[in-house]
């Protein structure tokens, strides 16, 4: 019942906008804040890898300390478009999925902070679907997309010596 207000509802998208707003906040604050101050991962992997074991500690060790630099780029750049998805209501789900993924990477190295908070509006936004943005760019972008792929199906199923209903 509460599933079906969340994903149908518009005073529940209404709440969503505002639960859109503060994430995308968040985010974005943090990535332009990363990307203006010379951020460097490099630290924070090596206290995460004391913190963290098995198969997580073993990626942090042998893929993402070595290729720090990548990953100097890769969460700056990834906060801020998540921030900007969540703020203008584009491509919403997904940019919620990506906030997901950042939050449980930061959960399971030890950095506790606001990440458990983010990660349950995050999975709200998710659960609630298409009707987290439809107030936002979603409300076009979506349809538009969809669309796209509608025009193929319908001109293959509109041949008229496929039809087989005479």
């Amino acid at each position: 019942m509460f599933n079906h207000w969340l994903r149908t509802n518009k005073v529940a998208a209404v709440f969503l906008v505002f639960v859109r707003f503060y994430l995308g906040y968040t985010w974005i604050s943090g990535g332009i804040h990363k990307l203006s101050g010379g951020f460097d991962a490099g630290g924070f992997l090596q206290g995460a890898i004391s913190k963290s074991t098995g198969w997580w500690a073993a990626f942090l060790e042998q893929v993402a300390l070595p290729g720090v630099n990548i990953f100097n780029i890769l969460i700056p750049l990834g906060e801020t478009f998540v921030g900007l998805g969540l703020i203008l209501g584009i491509f919403t789900t997904f940019a919620a999925l990506m906030a997901i993924v950042m939050n449980s990477a930061f959960l399971l190295s030890g950095s506790l902070s606001i990440n458990v908070q983010m990660l349950l509006l995050e999975c709200i936004i998710i659960v609630s679907a298409v009707n987290a943005g439809r107030i936002g760019l979603d409300r076009w972008v979506l349809p538009y997309i969809s669309g796209l792929f509608n025009k193929k199906a319908k001109t293959s199923s509109q041949v008229p010596h496929l039809n087989t209903t005479v």
